[in-house]
């Protein structure tokens, strides 16, 4: 049996749902935060902080997952130029 299609969840990877500015923002935000909990002018508020810049990094978004929502756009396929033949997809 191939991988990832054995029933369930266990056998499901999430993929990619944030987008390039989404990232961005999570990113950012994150890292001041981080940044405030390490210099002190947030106190312990600021090691929330890891959450945006998980998210940010690996470009997943759990609560995304569950809400059904992504900000991603995948890449569109490259167009051929006049003349050439364009390859089936599938």
């Amino acid at each position: 049996m191939a991988r990832g299609t054995e029933g369930g969840m266990a056998g499901m990877r999430p993929g990619r749902n944030i987008g390039a500015l989404d990232q961005t923002l999570r990113l950012g935000v994150g890292t001041a935060l981080v940044m405030m909990w390490i210099f002190g002018p947030i106190g312990w508020w600021g090691i929330l902080g890891f959450l945006p810049l998980v998210t940010g990094i690996t470009g997943v978004c759990p609560i995304y997952g569950l809400l059904g929502l992504s900000t991603h756009r995948p890449p569109e396929p490259p167009e051929a130029a006049p003349g050439e033949a364009v390859p089936p997809q599938g």
